[in-house]
């Protein structure tokens, strides 16, 4: 196992750091042969908050002598080692964490590391789920996580008690039956947003190192290949990508297994699935945008466990997705819509399209009165069973939504992602255990994966997602969705495929419709600009715009007189822009505001030319969500 590294270099980094890092001496005694992990003396007391150091001039010169020639790469990294690296703080990633330190204490291992990294400026900023969750992989986890017998248990659950589901047109609602995958008996209406931050306090009272403001940017390998660890992203470099007198080099972190648990379509999991072709028997992935908002709403219209569902309007036909609303907390609403990014019309706006949803009378008879607190974005992967990779690479693993492993028809992936979270956990400690020198491969993490309960969920409702492909579209879809709900339960020998890739299936505008959306009231509906506000978005401007294109006019030329500003409509958060510019041939000019990014990952799925790379802004920035 890896061996203990003194804190000093560690801590020298968190502390000028600009980052929200919580720092604050907690020796327990005079020496560190105390210490249970090296950062222990820096554990979350005093936030620093949106706030630099004022550095000496000799302490800066020991990270860059600033001058025009000079070349950030070329300057070394601190390094600290650990045994296990796990790269997110959502549910997979904690559930992991958590596990693996269990798994060492039953051992006696008390000197086993396990770190945590994530790029938000503290657990749970950048979660966002509907979320309905399945209780099943937490109560196998912390099965006291909800008992009122633990003093710790986690408050913040909501019992649900109806189910209703509908399909919309624009002003009537048709009651549909409801599926056998989403009857949500025993099942607790939650914020994830909540539940990741409670579940974080939890992995640090098992002594998982948990390091928020840390974004993971670069995947390491060693000289044969095999991942020995990841790179935080450099500080201090401006907009034009020269070093600032406040920069600072990344770190390294090294171990002998690194969990990739970034979400849906992660920036490193991509990198890894290229390199090691592990789509290679795999459907690719496709995807929705989830759009959401919490409320609060007047007493008597809320009903405590509720739980809508819809479909059909204000989506055209031949665009998959459906809204959702859920009664929790004390007198809280969570809406949302959920757009399938393989729909067609380049000028559907999925934000407008949320906007007129809400108009509807079964949202706006509820919403009407009431106050909007927050607002999100986050892309989900919904390719499902088929669209599943090799989730074993040398030296980690995929875990989580970053290997995909949603239930859509279900509208759950929580309990999914815990689940492989966990599994993961018990191959890595296994083969850490057994394997004390060489490469690490998670062999039993694949075969754990094949006989869990997360395959055969998702392999029971492979067609449904893909049944909306068929020429009947839309309402094809709806027919066999329920003929596999109620009859083939999965038990069919076909599996279907998936359509074109999203970014492909985009269609020309003069060849589609186009779409004007409603002036928002303020009240209901509201301006892009006020809704992410209420995301608690934040990016210092001068820095190197983390969503990369590579030559913003060639960007225009090519994607401009085909798609008419589909970046602008399909992101939401105002990021993308086309600016009257009477200087450019085209009469227009292509920016980007990276300012406004909740880092929904729209961007990089849906761009038809592919030329858009959402890469990690500086840790700690972006979104801080709130109840989402």
């Amino acid at each position: 196992m890896a061996s203990k590294a003194l804190p000093a270099t560690i801590a020298r980094w968190a502390l000028l750091s600009p980052r929200s890092i919580r720092i604050a001496p907690r020796m327990a005694a005079s020496t560190t042969s105390s210490i249970s992990s090296p950062w222990e003396l820096y554990r979350p007391a005093i936030r620093i908050a949106g706030q630099r150091r004022a550095l000496s001039s000799s302490v800066r010169s020991r990270y860059v002598d600033v001058d025009d020639a000079f070349d950030p790469r070329q300057q070394d990294r601190e390094s600290d080692e650990v045994d296990v690296c796990i790269v997110g703080g959502g549910p997979a990633g904690l559930s992991a964490a958590i596990k693996l330190k269990q798994l060492a204490s039953e051992a006696g291992n008390e000197d086993f590391r396990v770190l945590l990294l994530e790029k938000a400026g503290e657990i749970g900023d950048h979660i966002v789920s509907g979320n309905v969750i399945d209780p099943s992989a937490i109560k196998e986890l912390l099965p006291d996580w909800n008992s009122e017998d633990n003093p710790n248990r986690f408050e913040h659950t909501t019992a649900a008690k109806v189910d209703k589901m509908y399909f919309l047109t624009k002003n009537s609602s048709i009651p549909l039956p409801k599926p056998p995958q989403m009857n949500n008996h025993g099942n607790h209406i939650i914020s994830l947003n909540q539940l990741c931050k409670w579940l974080g306090e939890r992995a640090e009272e098992v002594g998982v190192e948990i390091y928020p403001g840390f974004a993971a940017s670069e995947i390491l390998y060693n000289h044969e290949g095999v991942v020995k660890g990841v790179a935080t992203n450099d500080l201090g470099i401006s907009r034009e990508g020269k070093p600032k007198d406040s920069f600072e080099r990344g770190m390294e972190f090294h171990a002998r297994v690194t969990l990739l648990a970034e979400g849906c379509h992660g920036s490193l999991t991509k990198q890894v699935i290229k390199k090691y072709d592990l789509r290679r028997d795999s459907q690719h992935q496709t995807y929705g945008l989830g759009i959401k908002e919490i409320w609060e709403v007047q007493p008597e219209k809320f009903q405590s466990g509720l739980v809508v569902h819809s479909m059909g309007y204000p989506l055209p036909s031949d665009t998959y997705g459906g809204g959702w609303m859920y009664h929790f907390g004390d007198n809280m609403v969570s809406i949302g819509l959920v757009v399938g990014l393989d729909y067609p019309n380049p000028w559907l706006a999925p934000y407008g399209e949320f906007q007129k949803m809400k108009h509807h009378p079964v949202f706006k008879n509820v919403l009407e009165g009431g106050k909007c607190i927050s607002y999100a974005a986050r892309t989900l992967s919904e390719g499902g069973f088929q669209s599943i990779p090799k989730v074993a690479f040398p030296g980690g693993a995929l875990i989580g939504d970053s290997a995909g492993f949603v239930n859509l028809p279900k509208i759950k992936g929580s309990h999914t992602a815990m689940k492989s979270g966990m599994l993961a956990a018990e191959a890595a400690w296994d083969a850490l255990s057994g394997n004390p020198e060489g490469t690490i491969f998670l062999f039993d993490y694949e075969d754990k994966l094949r006989s869990s309960t997360v395959w055969s969920e998702l392999k029971q409702v492979r067609n449904m997602r893909p049944a909306f492909h068929s020429p009947l579209g839309l309402y094809g879809g709806i027919i066999y969705s329920g003929i596999e709900a109620f009859l083939f339960r999965g038990k069919e020998p076909w599996t279907f495929n998936h359509g074109k890739p999203d970014h492909a299936a985009t269609k020309p505008a003069d060849q589609c419709k186009k779409i004007e959306y409603p002036k928002p009231d303020g009240k209901i509906s509201f301006d892009i600009l006020t809704s992410v506000s209420r995301s608690g978005t934040n990016h210092e401007e001068d820095q190197p715009v983390h969503l990369q294109v590579k030559d913003w006019d060639k960007h225009a030329e090519m994607e401009w007189p085909k798609y008419k500003g589909v970046e602008n409509r399909f992101c939401p958060a105002g990021v993308y822009e086309y600016v009257e510019d009477t200087s450019k041939d085209l009469g227009v000019r292509f920016q980007i505001n990276a300012q406004n990014c909740v880092h929904c990952k729209t961007c990089d799925i849906k761009d038809p030319n592919q030329d858009i790379n959402w890469s990690t802004p500086q840790g700690g920035e972006g979104p801080k969500y709130v109840l989402t």
